[in-house]
């Protein structure tokens, strides 16, 4: 199955480097993406530019794919399955949520120079890091890329109610799956509160396990593609 990896806030597609050989070997066509504005130099990049570069990336694939973005991200895989509901056969939640429609983006950080540098791990203390060691902070720390103001901010727009006929597996990472339920049924992700189709999946984890348990998640990914 044809599958397409996005990561969130601050990652390009070397992010899924340790996912990509596993989802192969299981017999997939896994492509990670990496977007405008992600290291390309194009601080002027939109939102708007990243989900074109998405759905550019649907269209293109040998039949419909898999969509699978992670935390922030999740909101790209969203609009994706917004502009093409016939067109992505399933989308695959990591450690993130949907934006409602008329939300930002991802405006979470300062934004300093057109762009939103990564903080440090401070906000990120406890279970989203606690698994990842000093030597992968680092290495992370040093790679991330800055969100341009226009991506960050961008505001999600929102269009075609056949979005909710997607279907939609949450893996929780940092989270359980008990958790994401009650956020999603107490209004807290009106978007998946009206999605016909969520499947929720555990993996021990913090918040980026496509670093910290890169086989683990290419099962999980593969399960979904088989509808396992």
């Amino acid at each position: 199955m044809d599958i397409l990896l996005i990561g969130g806030l601050w990652l390009d597609g070397t992010a899924w480097d340790a996912v990509l050989p596993e989802l192969e070997a299981l017999g997939h066509r896994p492509r990670a993406l990496t977007l405008p504005g992600q290291g390309d130099g194009n601080a002027a990049a939109t939102l708007g530019d990243q989900v074109a570069a998405v759905v550019a990336a649907v269209d293109a694939a040998q039949e419909k794919p898999l969509l699978v973005v992670h935390s922030a991200a999740g909101s790209l895989g969203w609009l994706a399955a917004d502009a093409r509901p016939e067109g992505v056969a399933k989308l695959l939640l990591i450690g993130g949520f949907p934006a409602a429609n008329g939300g930002s983006y991802a405006d979470f950080f300062e934004v300093r120079d057109g762009a939103m540098p990564f903080p440090g791990w401070g906000p990120f203390e406890g279970p989203d890091s606690a698994d990842l060691d000093e030597e992968l902070r680092q290495r992370l720390a040093a790679a991330a890329i800055p969100v341009p103001e226009r991506v960050a901010r961008g505001v999600v727009r929102l269009t075609d109610d056949r979005r909710f006929e997607v279907p939609v597996v949450v893996v929780c990472p940092e989270f359980t799956p008990d958790q994401a339920r009650g956020w999603i049924a107490g209004g807290e992700v009106a978007e998946l509160a009206q999605a016909k189709h969520v499947e929720y999946v555990d993996i021990d984890s913090g918040h980026w396990p496509m670093f910290t348990r890169p086989a683990e998640l290419a099962h999980l990914v593969a399960g979904a593609a088989s509808g396992s």
